[in-house]
């Protein structure tokens, strides 16, 4: 069975954004560049995962390897919605981050789901090469993007707004609050 690659190094743009109402999102990654355009769908644990391990795989290259991090990002980064078409190439299973020390580089890996279970697998290396042996199924598609570390706080800004902007938490159990309430367990099951 063949599989796709889908290389952006860089991309032009790559984001993480939403389709649907809150309570009904679906959640994408998306890289354009080079006249391409690549939408993978995903969890929203998965974004909010991968924004906090890309914050710590930067502050452990800073540490290790003394690159230069740039400050925080202002809110007023990419707000705009994803580009259109949003066709979905294919829902992630696992997600891989590496830190190319050579080129001062990000690499972000979305491998699909495999036939049998989806994976939330977030795992870091500094100085990861492109032939890895633990590397899950070869035959499976993946979205490959490159980023400075300029880039990487960008995305990381963005991702987190995405993920905080859906359905507020109930004040008392941290569940999703629906536009008619919900079910609160705290509440012995009475509306709130």
């Amino acid at each position: 069975m063949t599989h796709q690659v889908h290389a952006f190094e860089p991309p032009e743009r790559f984001v993480a954004g939403t389709v649907g109402p809150p309570g009904e999102r679906t959640f994408f990654l998306q890289a354009r560049g080079g006249g391409r355009l690549v939408s993978v769908a995903l969890e929203k644990v998965q974004v909010s995962l991968l924004a906090e391990k890309l914050e710590e795989l930067l502050s452990e290259a800073q540490r290790r390897f003394g690159v230069d991090l740039p400050e925080a990002i202002p809110v007023t980064g990419d707000n705009d919605p994803l580009d259109t078409p949003v066709d979905e190439e294919f829902r992630v299973g696992t997600l891989g981050l590496a830190f190319d020390v050579d080129s001062a580089t990000v690499v972000i890996e979305a491998i699909a789901a495999g036939e049998t279970e989806v994976e939330v697998e977030l795992g870091d290396a500094e100085d990861e090469s492109d032939e890895d042996p633990d590397e899950p199924d070869d035959d499976l598609d993946r979205l490959r993007v490159r980023l400075t570390p300029e880039a990487t706080r960008e995305f990381i800004e963005r991702a987190r707004r995405v993920v905080n902007a859906g359905r507020p938490p109930c004040p008392l159990c941290g569940q999703p609050l629906d536009p008619a309430g919900h079910l609160c367990p705290r509440h012995n099951g009475y509306h709130r």
